[in-house]
């Protein structure tokens, strides 16, 4: 009796342990509601860490990320991108606007789509023009949006 009592007990610990570290992990679409989607990897949030010093944002990013290998996508590069925007919204997001108006040109594999009641986000695609990955940009700056395009779209070559 008292060794079925305890085994009872060490199974339910055990599926509570379980439990509370897959619980350290947000779903798919909840880090999409976040904004995290295009930081998939660990050391992206790392990153990230750097340019937003609120802890409680960086820790739902590593909550979205997958672990680095040496083989990570964090080498990949997308073709291209779209940044879409509710034009409605404009006003709220003066970063983007400035971005669009003073240094969009310098991106010619980067076109501005509007779609009403959208975030402003970066839909990647890869060669063939397909929607790889969709990252949200709602804080994002100027500066930023410039050097994660710079780093991550290699545009190929009958793109250029």
């Amino acid at each position: 009796m008292v060794r079925s009592i305890a085994l009872r007990s060490l199974i339910l610990l055990s599926g509570l342990v379980l439990s509370l570290a897959l619980s350290d992990r947000l779903s798919a679409k909840h880090c999409e509601d976040l904004g995290f989607t295009g930081l998939a990897l660990c050391s992206d949030c790392n990153t990230f860490a750097e340019y937003v010093k609120d802890e409680e944002l960086v820790s739902d990013c590593h909550k979205c990320c997958s672990e680095d290998s040496d083989n990570s996508l964090s080498k990949a590069t997308f073709s291209g991108a779209i940044l879409e925007v509710c034009m409605r919204k404009m006003g709220f997001y003066p970063e983007i606007v400035a971005f669009i108006e003073e240094d969009k040109d310098d991106f010619a594999y980067v076109r501005v789509q509007y779609a009403f009641s959208s975030p402003p986000k970066l839909i990647m695609l890869d060669s063939d023009g397909h929607h790889k990955e969709t990252i949200r940009i709602d804080n994002w700056k100027r500066d930023h949006i410039r050097q994660f395009l710079k780093e991550k779209v290699k545009p190929s070559v009958a793109d250029s």
